[in-house]
């Protein structure tokens, strides 16, 4: 299989680093290691009729550009306002500081699965192998196939990407490598927690505390996603951190403690699912929007870890910048 351009990882980075290079006029084929496209944009079926986000839970905006999007997908009724920030718990009333905070309609996984209306897709494959070539680069996956690409993007975690050049001689540029080993991310635990009874969060459903070890607890139905009470749990960096190889059975037992003082007079949780994010929170950032090597075949690194924004925004304007520096560079090798 061969396209102008291999993109790795079809998060919002991806498949807006696609976007912008068909748009350009170039092919871009993504592969991803999911079964669905989103990364983090995650949202997971719960029993009849519930859905919890479990990644990103919301987004904000603060460029003109992505407020054009987002101004779209509100025509659409993708996108809406929650609210427009968090209690901290320790008051039933919300915190709110005036800016928006965006969720789409079904859940934020709808949001990605949009975005790849139309894109070349190869899902369900973990790329393995990398090479450079005379006209580029190639790449092998999991399953024994080849693809062959005048430009790549790279989108994965920091740590993941490294990794996988060094597990295939690529080197870099020393002060490249250095600013990507730089950046840091900070792991999550979240639950996934199907309730018997009612939420009693203040609205819009959600509090958020960061002096908690459990930072997160928002309720889905609240939100406007999920027919029935389920409610998503976040753990910080440090929590997760240190408690990520314990058992699932103490991680769950911790996880449902914090949730418990936010259920309304006898709800009950029935049913906790762990998800594990590895690589969830940047932690220390790229300065710029994304990450063109030097003295190699066109490579340009970018995700939610550059820009100096994290989160779905960071995202988003890492992989329009990527989409761009690539087509600036094959343009220029035309």
């Amino acid at each position: 299989m061969a396209a102008d351009v291999l993109i790795v990882g079809a998060g919002m980075s991806g498949l807006m680093a696609a976007q912008t290079l068909v748009e350009r006029g170039f092919s871009a084929l993504l592969i991803d290691r999911g079964r669905s496209v989103g990364g983090r944009l995650a949202t997971r079926r719960v029993g009849a009729g519930g859905l919890a986000d479990h990644g990103a839970q919301f987004f904000t905006v603060r460029t003109s550009t992505l407020q054009r999007y987002v101004d779209r997908w509100r025509a659409l009724d993708l996108a809406y306002v929650w609210g427009t920030g968090w209690s901290d718990g320790s008051v039933k009333r919300t915190a709110g500081d005036g800016r928006p905070r965006y969720v789409i309609r079904g859940g934020m996984n709808k949001l990605a699965r949009r975005l790849a209306q139309g894109l070349d897709l190869t899902l369900d494959r973990l790329v393995t192998s990398m090479q450079m070539t005379a006209d580029g680069w190639a790449l092998g996956d999991s399953e024994g196939a080849v693809y062959e690409g005048a430009g790549l993007i790279l989108t994965p975690p920091m740590p993941e990407t490294l990794a996988l050049l060094a597990d295939n001689g690529i080197h870099l540029d020393a002060d490249d490598d250095a600013a990507l080993r730089r950046i840091r991310f900070g792991p999550c635990l979240c639950g996934i927690h199907a309730v018997n009874g009612a939420a009693a969060l203040p609205e819009p459903g959600a509090m958020q505390n960061f002096q908690s070890d459990v930072y997160w607890v928002a309720d889905n139905q609240a939100k406007g996603i999920s027919e029935t009470t389920i409610i998503t749990s976040h753990a910080n960096a440090k929590f997760s951190r240190q408690n990520w190889d314990a058992s699932e059975a103490d991680i769950i037992r911790a996880l449902e403690s914090a949730v418990q003082p936010h259920l309304a007079e006898g709800a009950r949780i029935v049913q906790t699912q762990l998800k594990k994010w590895r690589y969830s929170v940047p932690l220390t950032t790229h300065p710029q929007e994304c990450l063109r090597a030097k003295d190699l075949p066109p490579l340009v690194f970018a995700g939610d870890a550059f820009g100096g924004r994290g989160r779905v925004e960071g995202a988003f304007t890492s992989g329009l910048a990527a989409g761009e520096a690539m087509a600036a560079a094959l343009t220029a090798n035309s």
